[in-house]
């Protein structure tokens, strides 16, 4: 991409219209800003992920925009048409089902012609929940990187938390309630059950909770109270002894049963230490666990 300058603040455009990238609330209908109601109500046309979700939204302010459908399964089609409306003078405000647009939805393409395209793109801010998930985790905030939904295949899961083992920053994920118990058997798995998460659920709403604690902790709350709601799953960052020990790659000098053994001697168990092992070796478990044997 070349380099381009926008300055929204001008409003002679060349006739050329603007996207407004408009935040709805997460649940908390108050959470919605003047600004956002004004841009709804002034726009040519909203573009929503949900149609059926957004006009409920809209009643409620007694916004009456012509509204039209943006998802992730008619991109390919509607988004050259919004955005030929967009050089033709018009102004849309793209929405989300519920926070801001773009994060863990199509929106980024639409952004992505829209900017290729020369039109300008205002974003208009409100309620992340991922975000607010952070804020309130209890953990650092300093640095942080958001990661979105895990894969669906667990070989996807685990090759993407193997590749986040080591980073430091402060992960946030987003769940649904029927796949968070296995996206947190997963963590366990590469990461170690010891490393502290955040569970919000259900955040602005009637019912929000935050669970904080271990992810074998928030496994067993999760055993004995079953997950209702979207959940933000916030976790801690790698230590510095952790990602000491991954840089020295001490272990090069000891053998496969000394390095189970390393793991097995700090209170991880044998199934841990196995799949430990196997990736600061760059080997899958099912190689350590036959070369121990065949030792």
């Amino acid at each position: 991409m070349s380099l381009t300058i926008q300055k929204s603040y001008r409003e002679d455009h060349s006739g050329v219209g603007t996207l407004y990238l408009v935040a709805t609330p997460i649940g908390n209908l108050e959470d919605m800003t003047f600004r956002a109601i004004r841009t709804l109500k002034e726009v040519s046309m909203i573009a929503a992920e949900d149609t059926r979700q957004t006009r409920k939204l809209l009643t409620h302010f007694e916004v009456a925009t012509r509204l039209v459908s943006y998802h992730e399964h008619n991109k390919g089609a509607s988004g050259p048409e919004l955005v030929r409306l967009l050089l033709e003078g018009q102004s849309i405000a793209l929405v989300s089902d519920a926070g801001l647009p773009a994060i863990s939805d199509p929106g980024y393409d639409l952004v992505r012609m829209a900017v290729e395209e020369g039109v300008p793109v205002v974003p208009i801010p409100g309620a992340n929940a991922a975000l607010s998930a952070l804020i309130a985790s209890g953990l650092p905030t300093e640095r942080f990187a958001f990661v979105g939904f895990l894969p669906r295949e667990k070989k996807d899961q685990t090759k993407l938390l193997e590749s986040l083992q080591h980073v430091q920053d402060t992960l946030l994920f987003y769940e649904s309630p029927h796949r968070v118990e296995k996206s947190l058997l997963r963590m366990a798995e590469v990461w170690g059950a010891e490393r502290r998460v955040c569970l919000a659920r259900e955040l602005t709403k009637r019912f929000e909770e935050f669970v904080r604690g271990t992810i074998a902790e928030c496994l067993e709350h999760l055993g004995q109270n079953p997950p209702q709601g979207e959940y933000c799953i916030i976790a801690e960052g790698a230590s510095d002894a952790a990602v000491q020990i991954a840089a020295d790659g001490w272990w090069e000098a000891k053998s496969l049963g000394e390095h189970v053994a390393h793991y097995e001697d700090r209170g991880i168990d044998r199934k841990e230490a196995l799949k430990l092992v196997a990736t600061d070796r760059g080997l899958s478990k099912r190689d350590v666990y036959n070369a121990l044997l065949e030792r």
